[in-house]
């Protein structure tokens, strides 16, 4: 993407990957938040939806950002998209950058909800410990309380992203890179019920043993874990769980991209107390780093 994203380009992108879902993609709605990143786009570019219980939820439009562009919370309360908030929620970022070394920030931008949620990513190259991460002062002390779960089963070291839900006021630790052993059976059975949630379907099971990343979900003044996701990429459509989720499989096969080759997805499976359910990231244009970096949804 230059140095000044063609958003007209991508606003028609952005409706018709959402016509695809059947969800509407207000030029009113989109067009604001497409102009105030706009000398700030950087790709990799995502379109990314969840479904539930046979339903397809929000859509949404992720981008990365130069760390150079700063906060993108700040940003985007600069161009009036959300409003200003005195919660603790806005110090992470800043003292994440300030202490590590982060390669990009992320925006996940709603196409009904407007901005949701924001990330910073590390260098794949540098993953995170925990120790140092849970130095920082603004760090939701839910990291250090579970930090000896996380290292328990060798995910100390390998954090690649931390995530903020602004509007929910939740927030996700990324671990990626993970191997065979990570994702199996036997570790992860032990894992989910140690968090407290429950065992999950064949189905999932299936699918969790191909992931290579997962990602916790907690409130930010909390230390229960809300849920976990897996997460893993691919370029076949009909992977799982696209084949149990056929509005998935449909956006899959279908979703727009500007890069050469196959169409780069990434699945999610998310495990709550309540319900399990998948995600779907369409990658619509790639950068080089990103063909190594599983980025899904919460």
């Amino acid at each position: 993407m230059s140095a000044k994203a063609d958003i007209g380009r991508v606003y028609s992108a952005v409706s018709e990957a959402a016509g695809l879902l059947d969800i509407p993609c207000s030029h009113d709605r989109m067009w604001p938040a497409l102009t105030a990143f706009q000398d700030v786009i950087a790709s990799p570019l995502v379109f990314n939806m969840v479904t539930s219980g046979g339903h397809i939820g929000e859509m949404s439009f992720d981008f990365m950002m130069s760390p150079s562009a700063g906060d993108p919370y700040a940003h985007a309360l600069a161009h009036g998209l959300v409003e200003e908030t005195d919660h603790p929620v806005r110090g992470l970022f800043p003292d994440i950058q300030a202490r590590l070394p982060v390669q990009s920030f992320g925006v996940d931008y709603g196409i009904t909800r407007g901005f949701n949620k924001a990330y910073a990513f590390f260098p794949l190259s540098d993953l995170q410990g925990l120790a140092r991460l849970a130095e920082i002062p603004s760090m939701p002390r839910a990291l250090s309380d579970n930090a000896g779960t996380f290292a328990a089963y060798g995910l100390d070291d390998k954090v690649s992203a931390i995530a903020i839900d602004y509007r929910r006021r939740t927030w996700n630790v990324y671990f990626n890179g993970l191997s065979a052993e990570h994702v199996g059976r036997t570790t992860v059975l032990p894992m989910l019920r140690e968090f407290g949630l429950p065992e999950p379907s064949e189905r999932m099971l299936d699918f969790i043993e191909t992931s290579s990343a997962l990602y916790p979900t907690f409130r930010w003044d909390g230390t229960k874990t809300e849920r976990i996701s897996f997460s893993t990429r691919t370029t076949d459509p009909a992977a799982l769980p696209a084949r149990v989720e056929p509005q998935l499989e449909k956006f899959a096969r279908s979703a727009p991209y500007t890069y050469e080759g196959d169409r780069v997805l990434v699945y999610a499976g998310a495990l709550s107390p309540g319900e399990e359910y998948y995600k779907l990231a369409a990658y619509y244009q790639m950068a080089a780093e990103a063909h190594d970096r599983v980025r899904a949804a919460s």
